[in-house]
């Protein structure tokens, strides 16, 4: 396939480059103080978070699809490497940033494969239940993390419960004027994002503390600032780390990836979908793939497809990735003009920013309307939630995926069963299969509602055999509406066969309607076709009540 490069900026024409052009200065004060406080959460120095709308941002400008997406520092990506890279170094340090920046580059290297190998399914591995879930937690823990700058008291452990009792016991030493200032950057932050959200609350919070700060030297009133921030644009360079190292961060760059395509599909598709666009998810998955290795070569941390940060862009209007190109410009100017004034913003202000993120994070009325529609749904994403918050980020994303899996497997383990009874009416009814219920005297329709396979072969059989041996009169003819089965593994084979030698002998029919290609296929392989015999297996449900010799005028929409 040939390489298509721009393609968030295509189709662009005068009107859209000049309202993109405005949007991206409006995304830029609004962004900003985002990115800042996304370093705060990677452990990282504050100006890395500028670093990430630099070349990152330009980086799938030229090789991304999408016309939306922002990839920049993002919440979830950052708690995932902090959680473990923060246990291998001191954060914010010469040693840590080189192991973020290794994850950055295997990040980007594991993208490249699945680029190459069309892996962007794997986006769907891991279920918008588990993903709320997730997202709580980290929102969760974030928010926990954020608590010892907040309160002006220390709190070291990487560990949210520890660090929660370390806060606990802090509390003597909390520090009024530190608590004051962040309660009240909070609330205006969350009333400004509730009520005003194109209005950039965020920045006028870290302009004006920064000014208060400088003028009434809160650094020395108790206060923390978070010091000196250099200037300029970032030196381009491999980081620097061992092979263990490498083989240490390998899983959790492939905890990125999972996240990286999940949250940037998932982004992508749903802002193609409202502008009525198309999107390529393997150009953007290669995109995301050149974005994190301009962050590793510039200094900086994961970057990802953020929906937060997407949503911001579409509330400034922005349409193209114009406008984020010119929010990398703006960066430029800050970089080289205005990074003095950084050394005087509070740490409490920058962690109640990054606080009020986290908030955002808790989707309290998704989870609503998950335990509303499916209880068990609900319950998944609540174990997620709190396995984020009492084990960590890299084990929780992994309990995401394997609660998703489990909950499909289940499904397939346990599948919906049905068989065809008389209703009042005289006709046939589709009704939960029951032994001591037959379709008609000598006669049961029974439907298996998933493929067979290992894990589901007894259930099959077992059911089959109960409904036989319990039926009011000896059944003839036992036909099986296979509309829901693709495929039969080995296992499950074997055990039709055993199944069908018990029914010969109790003198049944097996009879199979509605059986496709697929299965048809699967069937001949494995002995079925020859065992049942051919004039036994159909392509309709009607043909198999005719061989055995039932008018189906009954069910009519049998086969619908």
């Amino acid at each position: 396939m040939p390489l298509k490069l721009f393609g968030g900026l295509r189709s662009c024409n005068r009107s859209g480059i000049v309202r993109d052009l405005l949007a991206g200065v409006n995304l830029a004060s609004i962004n900003i103080p985002q990115v800042l406080g996304y370093a705060r959460i990677a452990g990282a120095p504050v100006v890395t978070g500028l670093y990430t709308v630099l070349l990152p941002l330009v980086a799938f400008a030229i090789f991304g699809s999408s016309r939306h997406l922002v990839v920049a520092a993002d919440s979830a990506t950052a708690a995932i490497f902090y959680g473990s890279v923060s246990h291998m170094a001191l954060p914010g340090g010469g040693r840590y940033m080189a192991l973020v920046g290794m994850v950055a580059l295997l990040t980007a290297g594991v993208l490249l494969l699945a680029r190459i190998f069309k892996l962007g399914f794997l986006a769907d591995f891991l279920s918008r239940t588990v993903l709320a879930g997730f997202l709580t937690g980290v929102g969760c823990q974030v928010g926990i993390a954020m608590l010892s700058d907040i309160f002006g008291v220390a709190a070291d452990s990487p560990y949210s419960l520890v660090k929660v009792w370390e806060i606990f016991q802090g509390l003597p030493q909390l520090n009024p004027p530190t608590l004051a200032l962040a309660a009240s950057v909070t609330v205006s932050v969350l009333l400004g994002n509730r009520f005003a959200p194109r209005l950039p609350i965020a920045l006028v919070a870290i302009v004006g503390s920064i000014a208060a700060s400088a003028v009434f030297h809160f650094g020395a009133r108790g206060i923390a600032v978070i010091g000196a921030v250099p200037g300029g644009l970032p030196s381009i360079g491999l980081p620097d780390v061992t092979w263990k190292d490498v083989l240490q961060l390998l899983p959790v760059a492939a905890s990125c990836v999972v996240m990286i395509i999940t949250q940037s599909a998932a982004t992508s598709r749903g802002f193609a979908v409202r502008y009525h666009e198309s999107v390529d998810e393997d150009s953007d998955i290669l995109g995301l793939s050149a974005a994190n290795a301009a962050a590793a070569l510039s200094g900086t941390f994961v970057v990802n497809g953020s929906p937060t940060q997407t949503a911001m862009a579409d509330r400034a209007g922005a349409r193209s990735q114009v406008a984020q190109l010119v929010l990398a410009g703006v960066v430029v100017l800050v970089l080289l003009f205005l990074t003095g004034p950084l050394q005087y913003l509070p740490r409490c202000v920058l962690a109640a920013i990054v606080f009020t993120i986290a908030v955002g994070m808790v989707n309290l009325k998704r989870l609503r309307d998950i335990r509303r529609e499916s209880p068990g749904e609900f319950y998944l994403a609540v174990v997620t939630a709190a396995a984020v918050v009492a084990i960590g980020v890299e084990q929780g994303i992994l309990l995401a995926i394997a609660l998703s899996l489990f909950r499909h497997v289940s499904h397939s383990y346990r599948p919906h069963t049905l068989m065809f009874a008389p209703d009042a009416s005289g006709g046939w009814a589709a009704v939960p299969a029951t032994p001591g219920k037959v379709t008609e005297p000598g006669l049961i329709v029974y439907r298996f509602g998933a493929d067979l396979f290992y894990a589901n072969q007894n259930l099959f059989t077992d059911e089959v055999r109960a409904l036989v041996e319990h039926a009011p009169t000896p059944v003839r003819w036992f036909i099986v509406d296979a509309g829901a089965i693709t495929d039969i593994d080995y296992s499950a084979a074997q055990c039709m066969l055993e199944l069908l030698d018990d029914l010969t002998h109790r003198q049944v029919n097996l009879v199979f309607g509605r059986v496709n290609p697929y299965l048809r296929s699967d069937m001949d392989r494995h002995g079925i076709t020859t065992a049942v015999g051919e004039k036994r297996i159909y392509a309709t449900l009607h043909e198999a009540l005719a061989a055995a010799g039932v008018v189906s005028h009954q069910a009519p929409s049998l086969d619908g």
